[in-house]
């Protein structure tokens, strides 16, 4: 692979193509800018990515992890000077949201950064993803005329979102994180216990989501999905090795991504 590549797959591509997505299609809906949200996102995003890389490089090496870029040859100094001209970049371009927009999103991006930083391996692992993700509908609005601040429903569903993403993203490598000292809150309650507080967060964020905006029948079908996945989830995964938990985790999510776009024109 070249080191462009490698570069491309230290971002985490996947988790930043989606957050950014998300957050354009939400700018869409509420007939913000999705192009400069975009372009805040996706520069924000490609720092927290690579930054994660360039921290867990010594402990990726030490577990052999052949998946991971700087494991397969990718030069550590290179990740850094990616992951500071992303952050660099991302100043300017989320100002251009606007002053508190811009503001909201920076203190976003810090708290991905302190959580690979230092928060990862405690038990307030959850925190900046709650943070985080909390604050994402209100990046939007603030760059709205009058800028207001996002619904009380969306903030708490944001949160509750960045909860669940934080379980389904760690939920893979557990093992080999706990072999290299890492102990988050996810760590300290094990897969299982992991796998439930995942999948209640994200139904909680999908009952906030239904109700929150005034109930309709597309919410009550929604939360009866969400209720419905995570039980099977949560009954099948009684089984040793079983995925289906954290599958059923990264369903829930996906059905309150879709509620919260279909929600967006209730947020400013």
């Amino acid at each position: 692979m070249s080191t462009f590549s490698r570069l491309v797959r230290a971002c985490h591509p996947e988790p930043t193509a989606a957050v950014t997505g998300l957050a354009a299609a939400l700018a869409a809906s509420v007939d913000a800018s999705p192009w400069k949200v975009g372009a805040a996102f996706l520069s924000g995003q490609l720092s927290v990515g690579w930054s994660n890389d360039w921290v867990d490089a010594e402990r990726d090496t030490a577990v052999g992890r052949a998946d991971k870029p700087v494991v397969q040859g990718l030069p550590v100094p290179t990740v850094r000077a990616a992951a500071l001209t992303a952050l660099l970049a991302c100043v300017p371009l989320s100002l251009l949201m606007g002053a508190w927009a811009g503001a909201a999103h920076l203190v976003a991006v810090a708290s991905a950064w302190l959580y690979n930083a230092r928060l990862k391996s405690t038990v307030l692992s959850f925190a900046p993803y709650a943070l985080s993700f909390g604050l994402v509908p209100s990046v939007v609005t603030l760059g709205l005329p009058g800028q207001p601040a996002a619904p009380w429903w969306a903030t708490a569903a944001g949160a509750l979102l960045g909860v669940g993403a934080h379980g389904a993203n760690v939920l893979p490598d557990l093992e080999d994180d706990l072999a290299t000292g890492v102990r988050g809150l996810p760590h300290r309650l094990g897969r299982r216990a992991t796998s439930a507080l995942a999948g209640l967060a994200l139904v909680t964020a999908t009952v906030l989501l239904a109700v929150g905006p005034g109930t309709s029948v597309l919410g009550t079908v929604a939360v009866g999905l969400a209720v419905a996945v995570f039980g099977a989830g949560l009954s099948v995964g009684a089984r040793p090795g079983s995925r289906a938990p954290f599958l059923a985790v990264i369903v829930v999510a996906a059905v309150d991504v879709g509620l919260l776009l279909l929600r967006g024109a209730s947020l400013a």
